[in-house]
């Protein structure tokens, strides 16, 4: 309960989070049928970077700050324009003081059609996605603990959908709760995909973690990392991964476009990295630089 959002948002996990959910979005927008985002550990929707938390780390500056500065490629720009273009439709006048979250950035993203389902169990973040939803009927806000949801609120009505799996890892386990969440939420909508963030920092059992998945014996699962820095004398994060499960057939070498120039405009030292690769499915080739 102690996780609050606001001190990390916009920062290069974010930057890697959300590039890659507007993309599964606008994958899922091929077909006219309405679709649901499920975001589990939604936080307060929409983040001021010129607040006192966000201030208070600047990680925005080393993340979404070097973006939309950045002169990009035109095959990068074209994948990365879902999510850039909300931002700036947030901040009209130019720079860069708002910031969407997931739920935020999925709905702004959406068709009439699509939905979301928002869950937060810190009281007073709730409270303020309540605020920001209310009146919105694309949207369904719920005061609740994100894991529970993967049971309950699945599989959704419209038999379609994204699952958001982006818990704050607090505690110990994390790692092995995410894989059994996740575990237990296939069984119950294995036509879902599901994006599910996890940290890189010194010491985590990233080995392990993906061997537990790959033991789940779910068909398609990819993963894409991006390190900024090295782990050498640093106890927190230095980069951060994605497992995206029944990926869109063309994900991956969209991973393959968008995390070389991610890695080079965000990087933060020289052992800056990235890798896209197969757990379970079509190849298990490793690339990273």
């Amino acid at each position: 309960m102690n996780y609050r959002h606001i001190y990390h948002a916009g920062n290069f996990a974010d930057v890697l989070k959300h590039s890659v959910l507007a993309r599964l979005i606008r994958y899922m927008q091929k077909k006219e049928g309405a679709f649901r985002v499920l975001d589990t550990h939604a936080g307060i929707g929409l983040y001021d970077l010129s607040s006192e938390e966000t201030q208070k780390t600047g990680e925005w500056v080393d993340g979404i700050g070097k973006l939309m500065e950045a002169e990009l490629g035109p095959q990068v720009s074209e994948l990365l324009e879902p999510y850039l273009s909300a931002i700036r439709e947030l901040n009209p006048e130019g720079g860069i003081r708002f910031y969407p979250g997931s739920p935020k950035l999925a709905r702004m993203l959406f068709r009439p059609q699509d939905r979301l389902s928002a869950m937060e169990l810190h009281p007073e973040d709730y409270a303020r996605l309540h605020r920001l939803f209310e009146g919105d009927h694309h949207a369904r806000i719920t005061e609740l603990d994100g894991w529970l949801a993967l049971g309950a609120h699945l599989p959704p009505k419209e038999k379609r959908g994204i699952v958001l799996v982006d818990p704050p890892f607090e505690e110990e386990g994390e790692y092995q709760r995410l894989a059994a969440g996740l575990e237990k939420a296939y069984r119950r909508f294995p036509g879902g995909t599901y994006c599910l963030w996890y940290p890189l920092k010194k010491g985590a059992p990233i080995k392990e973690f993906h061997e537990t998945l790959q033991a789940l014996n779910i068909p398609k699962m990819l993963c894409a990392e991006l390190t900024v820095r090295s782990d050498r004398g640093i106890t927190g994060l230095t980069g951060s991964g994605l497992v995206i499960v029944n990926p869109p057939f063309t994900l991956k070498d969209e991973l393959h476009q968008l995390l070389p120039t991610l890695k080079d405009l965000l990087a933060q030292d020289r052992f800056a990295s990235h890798r896209a690769f197969w757990l379970r499915g079509e190849n298990k080739t490793v690339k990273d630089d």
